[in-house]
């Protein structure tokens, strides 16, 4: 049997989604790369809780602004827009 790995984390899959779609869902998230509405749910809290992300709320609904300066935790010398570009 081999193993089960990605190329990319959710927090990554997710993070790419939040920049792509600002409106988009937990929801819609999970359905997108197969994981729970609440694991969506948390890597958003991460993000929020640590300024990668800002979440406005409009109406019933969020808004999901990417903080593109945030230094990527395992490069430092690399910001959050550095990665977005390279997932597009």
């Amino acid at each position: 049997m081999g193993s089960n790995w990605a190329f990319l984390t959710n927090h990554a899959l997710v993070l790419k989604f939040l920049a792509l779609h600002p409106q988009i869902t937990a929801n819609e998230i999970s359905s997108e790369i197969g994981i729970t509405e609440r694991a969506v749910r948390k890597i958003i809290a991460d993000f929020s809780s640590e300024g990668y992300i800002i979440k406005d709320k409009e109406g019933r609904c969020n808004r999901y602004a990417i903080n593109l300066q945030m230094p990527l935790k395992t490069q430092k010398n690399k910001v959050v827009s550095d990665l977005l570009q390279v997932l597009s």
